[in-house]
């Protein structure tokens, strides 16, 4: 009976430690989770619970699993966890890089805030950032991110060999959305906010007592904050499909391993 029980401590341990390992590198990438206000406690709280929760999912025979096996797999988790949180994390840059972009056209290149988890970035990319976070959480994002990884543990279970060249092909065709996207969120607002300079130029070439460091500035932040405002339904709506593409790539990613 003791050693019956030994083996079944042994293999709920294996079944624990391995799910654990994989959520918690993904919590630790992915946005959101991964955010300063989440602190190490909450993480670890979470992390357990889908782990414990996941237990049921991951079946492997740990009895014949070495020592070197279980150092390799738990690499594999930590590598695959990292990976799945990153393709996520291409979205967050490609919106901030936008932000970026629109921050230079209106002329608040340098007006910077300090981001926990990106740095020191403009403020429009901040705003932009948080607008993202709350459309990530209003499409119950959390949940779905949940639910992908709790069918990772069956399309790729703990004790698979791990593809290296699918990685390679995924970040080549995911990784120039950090460019593709902030130029599709960014490219209204700067051509806008161009034919306002070109009006401006055209102002003080008809009256050159006019001022333009004056009146150019305040004119062209006036103009880039409101043509924001007008051209938000449509950010709102591309940041949505880009979460929404984010959630396909992901799925599609356990999927093909």
């Amino acid at each position: 009976m003791i050693n019956i029980l030994a083996a079944e401590i042994v293999d709920y341990f294996y079944a624990f430690l391995l799910p654990f390992v994989r959520i918690s590198a993904f919590i630790l990438a992915v946005p959101v989770f991964s955010l300063a206000a989440f602190n190490v406690r909450f993480r670890i709280i979470v992390a357990t619970a889908l782990s414990v929760l996941a237990v049921e999912l991951v079946e492997f025979d740990s009895q014949s699993l070495g020592f070197d096996s279980l150092i390799t797999l738990i690499l594999v988790q930590i590598f695959l966890g990292l990976v799945s949180g990153f393709i996520l994390q291409i979205i967050n840059g490609a919106i901030t890089v936008g932000g970026q972009a629109i921050s230079n056209s209106m002329g608040l290149g340098m007006a910077n805030l300090i981001d926990p988890t990106l740095g020191n970035v403009p403020v429009i990319s901040q705003f932009m950032v948080i607008l993202s976070t709350l459309i990530f959480l209003v499409a119950d994002g959390h949940l779905v991110l949940i639910q992908i990884l709790m069918q990772s543990f069956i399309t790729f279970p703990v004790d698979a060999t791990l593809s290296l060249n699918i990685i390679y092909d995924l970040f080549i065709e995911w990784t120039p959305l950090l460019f593709t996207g902030a130029l599709v969120l960014a490219l209204p607002v700067i051509i806008s906010v161009l034919l306002v300079n070109a009006g401006l130029g055209m102002i003080t070439r008809s009256a050159p007592a006019l001022n333009i460091i004056s009146v150019g500035f305040p004119a062209i932040m006036l103009a880039g904050i409101v043509i924001i405002i007008i051209a938000l339904p449509g950010i709102v709506q591309r940041i949505d499909g880009f979460w929404r593409q984010g959630f396909g790539t992901l799925s599609n990613f356990f999927g093909g391993l």
